[in-house]
């Protein structure tokens, strides 16, 4: 009976762990304007401070906010933390996690129907708070001496991906290639973007929470605008078409190869 009780503790534990696995990302909490922002951050295998790395930013979805900093982690970071591409492609990555409600986009969701309504601001609203502080760490982070100013990336997915989409606008000199997965974004604020950027969309045609019309509304707006964007339909998939884009053989080396013009 002993052996029995034992074995069954230790597989809750396994489980608890496994749950609660932070893939080696370091817990943080910044610090701006009155308020704070918790934020995980995953630098280097062999992090030497003299050197350079791309910067990774990855916003999560609306899931996965709070203030355990830990759950932004549930999607994503497993891929940045695998041994194979922390050697390929060594980078800072910081997942940020949003308070539980707060957005990281300035967007009413209406939830009465599926998919739901998302009624977008322009750029010349006010950020949320979630927003201003990813902004006030961003430029922290970016201007560190050991970050590539050519290569600061962005991504995020659902809710973290309609961030993505506002975080171009505001920081438009920024990026040099950003990933969006099963989001949307207000189309007047393509013509905001950084001339030439590249961004690679994702969503799922089935998707019921986040209609993927607005991902293909984005893209057009974007090349419309002079940027050099592409999306990426997975058929019969519904929202969780990050786990199809997470598994595309070709995001990472495509990702990491974008730099801005000197």
């Amino acid at each position: 009976m002993k052996s029995v009780l034992l074995l069954a503790m230790l597989l809750c534990l396994c489980t608890s762990v496994h749950a609660g696995d932070s893939f080696g990302f370091e817990a943080k909490t910044y610090s701006h304007g009155g308020q704070s922002l918790n934020y995980r951050i995953l630098y280097p295998a062999d992090f030497e401070p003299q050197k350079t790395y791309p910067l990774v930013l990855f916003l999560h979805g609306a899931g996965e906010r709070g203030d355990d900093n830990l759950a932004q982690l549930t999607h994503g970071a497993e891929l940045f933390a695998r041994e194979d591409v922390r050697r390929e492609y060594p980078a800072i990555v910081v997942f940020p996690q949003a308070p539980e409600n707060d957005y990281w986009a300035n967007v009413d969701v209406l939830r009465e129907s599926q998919p739901y309504q998302l009624q977008f601001a322009d750029i010349s609203a006010q950020p949320t708070d979630a927003m201003q502080l990813v902004l006030a760490l961003t430029d922290v982070l970016s201007a560190e001496p050991f970050v590539d100013k050519q290569r600061v990336y962005v991504g995020g997915l659902s809710m973290g991906a309609m961030g993505t989409y506002e975080i171009l606008a505001r920081r438009p000199h920024l990026f040099a290639a950003a990933i969006a997965i099963c989001g949307g974004g207000n189309v007047n604020n393509a013509a905001h973007y950084q001339k030439e950027l590249h961004i690679w969309a994702f969503h799922g045609t089935e998707d019921k929470v986040v209609d993927a019309s607005l991902s293909e509304e984005m893209v057009a707006a974007i090349n419309q605008h002079g940027g050099n964007a592409r999306l990426t339909l997975y058929k019969d998939t519904n929202h969780n078409s990050w786990d199809k884009a997470f598994a595309e053989p070709a995001l990472l080396p495509w990702l990491f190869t974008q730099r801005l013009d000197e």
